[in-house]
């Protein structure tokens, strides 16, 4: 029944007075500007964001306002989406990847960002740092700020596009490699954090912290995106060349819970639903796929055990995108 899927007059009313960040869409297109909609309103928010010098390939909200977006001009920029001068909505900019920006990810208490970049690096960076030099930043004073430095890194050996936080454990960070590495990786990056040393080095030229992984699983394939599940200590992954699957593990032993099969090319895209029970994903075979997956959430008993019997449904509803 779509009726049930459609909002309400009195819902979309109180949408229109009360926008969310659910309720916003952000677009990063080829030519480097970014496009913020009101997908309530149908509408552009704002005229569009400060341009990248090349193509947009990664973005990721934080909250309401404050919008990261990463280029193949291997730039990160975090963007406070209220500020309507042209080009001033860019408050800190972020250098350290030598090419392209492939992956963001912010942790689940917004005070980190990860991001990957095709020089097989994944950077944490600590945010709170950046409000308090850019409070009042215009375009003059971002470009005379210090350039700000990652808290720590860790390499793989390929290019870093799947990144996702643990919902479940501060600081716990997994992230994917490409062809040459085809490992999933986690990283705690809680050793790195120091009040005193986060405060000393942040926008100094100090030697950037090297992680080195907790944990490495090599799969086979190369890994594209990760997902960690809010319901339950599990992650999905999708795969490329060779595999083109998705594979459902069990954290921390790591063991494979499922692995789904219906996609014919690389599985390149994939997001979860909000009850944290279905995911989608999105292929070069031009078709999407529902999954159920994981568990649903909830501290009713009976419930619990029906959660810890749940097996993950092996088929998928493709939806052909042409």
């Amino acid at each position: 029944n779509t009726n049930m899927l459609s909002p309400t007059k009195q819902q979309r009313q109180r949408q229109q007075n009360n926008p969310s960040s659910n309720d916003y869409l952000a677009v990063g297109s080829g030519s480097g500007y970014v496009f913020v909609f009101d997908t309530v309103r149908s509408e552009l928010v704002r005229a569009p964001l400060a341009r990248h010098n090349h193509r947009v390939g990664a973005l990721s909200w934080r909250d309401n306002h404050l919008l990261c977006s990463g280029s193949r001009d291997r730039n990160i920029y975090l963007r406070d989406i209220r500020i309507q001068d042209n080009g001033s909505d860019v408050v800190q900019e972020l250098v350290f990847h030598k090419q392209e920006v492939c992956g963001l990810k912010w942790s689940d208490d917004s005070l980190y960002l990860a991001s990957g970049g095709n020089d097989n690096k994944v950077a944490i960076w600590d945010i709170r740092y950046v409000h308090k030099h850019s409070q009042h930043a215009t375009p003059t004073t971002v470009s005379s700020q210090p350039l700000m430095q990652p808290l720590c890194y860790g390499k793989h050996k390929a290019a870093v596009k799947a990144i996702t936080w643990s919902p479940h454990e501060s600081g716990l960070l997994a992230t994917g490699g490409g062809t040459a590495d085809r490992c999933i990786k986690f990283w705690n990056i809680n050793a790195a954090i120091s009040s005193k040393s986060v405060k000393k080095h942040a926008y100094d030229n100090a030697q950037h912290r090297v992680l080195k992984p907790m944990k490495v699983i090599d799969t086979g394939s190369q890994v594209c995106n990760l997902l960690w599940s809010k319901n339950c200590d599990e992650i999905v992954s999708t795969h490329g060349y060779s595999l083109n699957q998705i594979v459902v593990w069990k954290y921390p032993t790591m063991e494979k819970i499922v692995t789904l099969t219906g996609h014919t090319f690389r599985v390149l895209y994939l997001a979860g639903s909000p009850d944290g029970q279905t995911v989608v994903t999105g292929a070069g075979d031009e078709t999407l796929r529902l999954w159920n997956i994981f568990p649903p959430t909830s501290n009713e008993e009976e419930h619990k055990n029906q959660s810890n019997n749940f097996v993950p449904r092996s088929f998928s509803i493709p939806l052909h995108i042409r």
